[in-house]
């Protein structure tokens, strides 16, 4: 029959691989979303932008293998040490993370606590690092544990289930992110006031039909002007057509997943619309690679650019 140290004990093992490996996965689906690693979000914010990319890897890399490794070792199978090992180095993680918190709280108050991805924006709190602590001693205290084994039906499942309750309710007081989850779950933001980063959509643009369609006229890698008007984010390349000198104006709709983008061909000089080339060129595939490597805080650089406005009669493409 189980105690209820050894109970609170086996629990921990399944309990901390599961958030481990739903924070590298947030992490890598916010990746995905931003079309870039090194964003700046949690304590990865304390090391200069040339780590960031590595740091975010290292870290994302480490919480998936600890995940795994806590559930391959948590049985008959690599009982002993390497799952005493895995066990230190989840504590260590976490007693890490904590100080790195406690460091960022202070020097960064205005940076969330990346933990979770998207969901962990709110500046780091008291919450934040009582919860990194508990989970710490959570992860040391299973060392020594032997291998685990199904509970017998009966008392033994019962001590388990009301253990895991008590202790999700208790990470959830803890959790910035449980409210965070709400407030999305039952708001819908006005486009007008929704904040996206000036590298998403430039990341979007990148993967888009239009930029496939158009990028032959590009001259260069970097936009010239990024400039945001309510609802559309607009995106200036510089461009050539034949021997003319123009200006492609993206219009990209501020949305986090398949954003309408819109597309003119303007002059260089006058800002009259151009008309479209019958087979518009293909861009080089070198030039595509550098475009691809693009900086993430290009866009961010260029946020105080001076703003223009299309003319009404441009002739625009649209990718919806």
């Amino acid at each position: 029959m189980l105690t209820v140290l050894t109970a609170v004990r086996e629990v921990q093992i399944p309990l901390i691989a599961v958030l481990m490996l739903g924070a590298c996965c947030a992490k890598v689906l916010r990746a995905v979303r931003a079309w870039s690693v090194a964003d700046g979000l949690g304590p990865t914010a304390l090391f200069p932008m040339r780590l960031r990319r590595p740091m975010d890897m290292m870290l994302c890399a480490v919480e998936c293998g600890l995940g795994i490794g806590l559930i391959a070792t948590a049985g008959r199978i690599g009982s002993g040490a390497p799952a005493n090992c895995i066990r230190l180095g989840a504590g260590l993680m976490f007693l890490v993370a904590t100080s790195a918190l406690i460091e960022l709280r202070a020097a960064r108050p205005d940076v969330g606590c990346g933990c979770f991805g998207d969901f962990s924006t709110a500046p780091v709190s008291a919450r934040t690092l009582a919860r990194s602590a508990l989970l710490s001693a959570a992860a040391l205290s299973t060392i020594g544990l032997p291998a685990v084994v199904a509970p017998k039906p009966g008392t033994d499942t019962g001590k388990l289930l009301v253990i895991v309750i008590v202790e999700l309710i208790v990470l959830a007081g803890l959790s910035p992110e449980l409210g965070e989850g709400l407030i999305r779950l039952g708001y819908s933001e006005p486009c007008e006031l929704r904040a996206l980063p000036a590298e998403r959509s430039l990341a979007a643009l990148r993967r888009s039909k239009q930029w496939r369609r158009h990028a032959g006229l590009v001259t260069a890698d970097a936009p010239s002007e990024v400039w945001r008007e309510l609802c559309w984010r607009y995106v200036v390349f510089p461009a050539r057509c034949g021997d003319r000198a123009t200006e492609l104006v993206f219009a990209i709709f501020l949305q986090s997943r398949r954003p309408a983008i819109h597309v003119a061909m303007v002059d260089a000089l006058t800002g009259a619309p151009v008309p479209w080339p019958t087979q518009p060129p293909t861009r080089p595939k070198a030039a595509r690679q550098a475009m691809r490597r693009l900086a993430p805080d290009v866009a961010s650089a260029l946020l105080s650019a001076p703003t223009a406005s299309a003319g009404p009669d441009m002739p625009f493409s649209s990718d919806l």
